[in-house]
């Protein structure tokens, strides 16, 4: 196995038309969660991912483990719960700038991790743990699940890419949410911080600085994202910048971070120079932006390559 990842992935219902959702009257149906998201962008680009989760056992939970065991991700670490549901969220086109998501996940069935759930050959077997802020939100079993993949990853020399991935609404507070998400981002070997994740973490800094206190805190390297200008790279012996790739229309900006994710771990696997892996990065999280869906703009390796070169052909012009 080349990545495990651990977390929740839901059945996600958006409107087929823009405007308040209040309106519409049908809805596509698709699955996506963070984990998920990374581990699909890593089987398009070659590699192998585990995922370890629960779903219910409804006809959501089904056509859930059925759509990702189909693009390739190992399931065999999923749980079914007989006494929770399936998580649900709903994801508002308002305008092209203005979209919202509505989450209906509290006492869902992967709420409902534990450490039990977390098989310790199967961290053992993996090159990277791939752990986002989310999953610790769900619930405190969850949050004691993250922290025995913690435990198994150092064990065995298994390196830690943490992403914070904020979602403040899971949190009951903002000091709770900075408490382990610093705690997590302190056992992590690779970092990856929106610039806005890391104002929410360490309040108005610069970004050399934002740099620096990820790794007093803890992180060996440090990669931080700004969006559409590109991300920043920091350790104790190197820093820098890589710039991003332009975008003519932004069509779905959701996912896009999950997509960046996945393009670093794959260049990590591939043992690409880290301005390399971040340019890869940052490509693929272009690329996500401009299909609607989480996981549907996510290349495989002839598309991005492809992608990137031709991003260079243009600027030559």
């Amino acid at each position: 196995m080349d990545v495990v990842t651990i977390g929740e992935t839901m059945a996600l219902f958006t409107p087929e038309t823009t405007g308040k959702m209040r309106y519409s009257s049908h809805f596509s149906r698709k699955f996506a969660g963070a984990e998920t998201n990374v581990a699909i962008g890593l089987e398009r680009l070659g590699f192998h991912a585990g995922w370890i989760s629960k779903v219910g056992n409804d006809e959501l939970g089904k056509a859930l483990l059925s759509f990702v065991r189909g693009e390739g991700v190992d399931v065999s670490g999923v749980t079914t719960d007989d006494q929770a549901p399936t998580g649900l969220y709903f994801k508002e086109l308002r305008t092209e700038n203005d979209v919202r998501v509505y989450y209906y996940r509290a006492g869902s069935a992967a709420s409902r991790i534990t450490p039990d759930d977390i098989m310790e050959d199967y961290i053992a077997n993996a090159k990277y743990l791939h752990l986002t802020g989310i999953t610790p939100a769900l619930s405190d079993s969850c949050y004691q699940a993250v922290l025995q993949a913690i435990q198994y990853a150092k064990k065995h020399q298994v390196t830690i890419v943490f992403d914070p991935n904020i979602r403040e609404k899971l949190w009951a507070s903002k000091e709770k949410a900075k408490e382990v998400l610093l705690q997590l981002s302190a056992q992590a070997d690779i970092v990856l911080p929106g610039i806005s994740e890391a104002k929410y973490l360490f309040g108005e800094q610069k970004s050399a600085d934002y740099g620096r206190l990820f790794i007093e805190n803890g992180a060996a390297t440090v990669i931080l994202k700004e969006g559409s200008k590109g991300a920043h790279y920091f350790s104790d012996n190197a820093s820098g910048f890589v710039p991003s790739y332009p975008v003519d229309r932004v069509v779905d900006p959701i996912g896009a971070g999950d997509g960046f994710a996945a393009g670093i771990l794959s260049g990590l696997l591939e043992g690409m120079s880290l301005e390399r892996v971040i340019a890869r990065g940052n490509a693929i999280g272009a690329m996500v932006t401009m299909v609607n869906g989480d996981v549907e703009g996510l290349p495989d390796l002839e598309e991005i390559a492809h992608f990137m070169k031709k991003d260079k052909e243009d600027v030559k012009r």
